[in-house]
C-alpha cells in the first residue's frame, strides 16, 4: 500500500525542520560551550597570559574580564556583518560560515603560548583570538534563531526558538562538567599547566560535526518566500528607522536576561573563588547546579509563552530575579548556612533565568520581518550581551576591587531587569498568535 502524498509532504517537512533544529542548535553549543569553559577557567587564564609571574590576582582577572568583555563587543560586527549577508544570500551559507570561523578560533586558544613563553605578546595573542571568537557568535544567534522560528510550525516558535536557549545550557553544562572532570583527574600544576587548554582543543572535533549538520541544511520557507525568483537577494522592505526602533526595544527587553544570566550561570565562579575564597571544585559545583536548573526551565518555559504569551512568561522569570538575587548572595556569603539550602537557591536562581531565556529568542524573532530578521535580531542579542552580559564580569569585579562590597552581583542583576520589565509591557499579550512578518 503506497504512502499518501500529503504523509509524505507532512513527512518531509518535519524532517527539514528537525534538522533546522539541530543544525542551529549545534553552533549555539559550541559558541557557549567555549565562553563558559573561558569563563569556569578565568582564574587560569589570569595566571597564565595576563601575569608576568604567573600568578592569579584580581588584577589579572579583571584584565582576562577585560578580554572576555572585548569579545562581546565584537559580537554586534559580528552581527551586522553576517546578518547583512545572511538577509541578502541565505541564512545556510552564512551558518555555515560562521561555525567555521567559531571552531578555528577556539582551538587556537587551546594551542597559544603564555606569558611566561613569549612575554607581553600573549595577552594580545588571545585578545584576537577572542575578537575573532565575537565575530562568529555575533553571527551565530540571528541565523540559529531565523532558521528555527522560520522553519517552526505555526503555535510552536516559542518551543522551537526556545532550543537556543536550551543549547546554550548544554554548552555551559558540557563546559562546566569538562572543567570538573579535569579537576578531578589532574593535579593543580598539571591543570594550571596544560590541563586548561584541553577543553578548546575539544572545539576542533565539534566543530567538524556542526559543518556535516549544516552543510545538510535547507533554506528557509520563509527566506525562499522574499527572494524574488533568478536572484540571489531578497527584497528589502523594512525600513532602516524601523528596524533601529525594534533593535533598541529588544535591547531594553534582553538585558535582564543578559545581565543574569552571565551573573549567575558563568561569572559565578570566578566570583566565588576571588570574592568568597571558595574551591574551584566548589564554585564549579555551584555553577552546574545553576546551570541544571537553567536548563531545566528553558523548554517548559519557552511551549508555555505559545499558550498563554511571551509577555506573561518572561516577566514572571524576571521578578523572580529581582526577588531571588540578594538572598541568594547572602546565603553564598554565610558559612553556616546548610549546603542543601546553598544547592536550592542557586538552582533557583538558574530557573529563574531559564523562564526569561525559553521564550526570549521567539519574542525577538516576531519583533523583525524576514528581510531583515537575521541582522535586527542578531544585532539586539549581541548589544545586549555585549554591554550586560560580555561587561558583567568586567563591572562586578571591579566593582568590588573598588568597593568591597560583595553584594554587587545582586544589584547589577537586579537593576537590569526592572529595566527589562518595563519594556516587556510594551508587548503586546496576543504577539505570539501572529504570523511571522515577511
Amino acid at each position: 500500500m503506497s504512502t499518501p502524498v500529503s504523509d509524505r509532504s507532512h513527512s518531509a517537512a518535519s524532517a527539514r525542520t528537525r534538522r533546522a533544529v539541530v543544525a542551529g542548535s549545534v553552533g549555539n553549543f559550541i559558541e557557549w560551550y567555549e565562553f563558559g569553559v573561558y569563563g569556569f577557567f578565568a582564574t587560569t587564564i589570569a595566571a597564565q597570559f595576563f601575569s608576568a609571574n604567573g600568578a592569579g590576582d584580581l588584577e589579572s582577572l579583571v584584565k582576562t574580564y577585560a578580554s572576555f568583555a572585548l569579545a562581546f563587543f565584537f559580537r554586534p560586527v559580528g552581527a551586522a556583518l553576517f546578518g547583512r549577508i545572511g538577509d541578502r544570500i541565505g541564512r545556510r551559507p552564512t551558518l555555515i560560515l560562521v561555525v567555521l570561523l567559531m571552531s578555528i578560533a577556539t582551538t587556537l586558544i587551546g594551542l597559544l603560548p603564555t606569558y611566561a613563553t613569549i612575554g607581553a605578546a600573549a595577552p594580545w595573542l588571545l585578545t584576537l583570538v577572542r575578537i575573532l571568537q565575537g565575530l562568529s557568535a555575533g553571527g551565530e544567534f540571528g541565523g540559529a534563531v531565523a532558521i528555527m522560528t522560520e522553519f517552526a510550525p505555526r503555535g510552536r516558535r516559542g518551543l522551537y526558538a526556545a532550543w537556543q536557549s536550551f543549547t546554550v545550557a548544554l554548552g555551559l553544562l558540557a563546559g562546566a562538567g569538562i572543567a570538573a572532570l579535569l579537576a578531578t583527574v589532574l593535579s593543580a600544576d598539571a591543570l594550571d599547566s596544560w590541563g586548561w587548554r584541553i577543553p578548546f582543543l575539544l572545539a576542533l572535533p565539534l566543530g567538524i560535526i556542526a559543518l556535516i549538520l549544516r552543510l545538510r541544511l535547507e533554506e528557509t520557507p520563509s527566506f525562499e518566500r522574499i527572494r524574488p525568483e533568478g536572484t540571489s537577494a531578497p527584497v528589502q522592505k523594512a525600513s532602516a528607522g524601523e528596524t533601529a526602533k525594534a533593535v533598541v526595544l529588544g535591547i531594553a527587553r534582553l538585558m535582564g536576561w543578559s545581565a543574569a544570566g552571565y551573573t549567575f550561570l558563568v561569572v559565578l565562579p570566578g566570583y566565588l573563588q576571588s570574592s568568597l575564597g571558595a574551591t574551584f571544585q566548589e564554585a564549579l559545583v555551584a555553577t552546574v547546579l545553576a546551570n541544571a536548573g537553567f536548563a531545566a526551565t528553558i523548554l517548559p518555559a519557552g511551549a508555555l509563552s505559545d499558550r498563554i504569551g511571551r509577555r506573561p512568561v518572561i516577566i514572571a522569570g524576571l521578578v523572580l530575579i529581582v526577588v531571588l538575587s540578594l538572598p541568594l548572595m547572602n546565603l553564598l556569603q554565610n558559612p553556616d548556612v546548610p549546603t542543601w539550602a546553598m544547592s536550592l537557591a542557586v538552582l533557583a536562581a538558574g530557573a529563574a533565568v531559564g523562564m526569561v531565556a525559553g521564550p526570549g529568542p521567539a519574542m525577538l524573532a516576531e519583533m523583525f520581518p524576514t528581510s531583515v530578521r537575521y541582522t535586527g535580531l542578531g544585532l539586539a542579542y549581541s548589544l545586549s550581551n555585549a554591554v550586560f552580559s560580555g561587561s558583567a564580569g568586567l563591572i562586578i569585579t571591579e566593582l568590588i576591587n573598588r568597593t568591597a562590597n560583595v553584594d554587587i552581583p545582586a544589584y547589577y542583576a537586579i537593576a537590569t531587569c526592572v529595566v527589562s520589565i518595563g519594556a516587556m509591557l510594551t508587548l503586546r499579550s496576543n504577539a505570539h498568535r501572529d504570523d511571522l512578518a515577511s
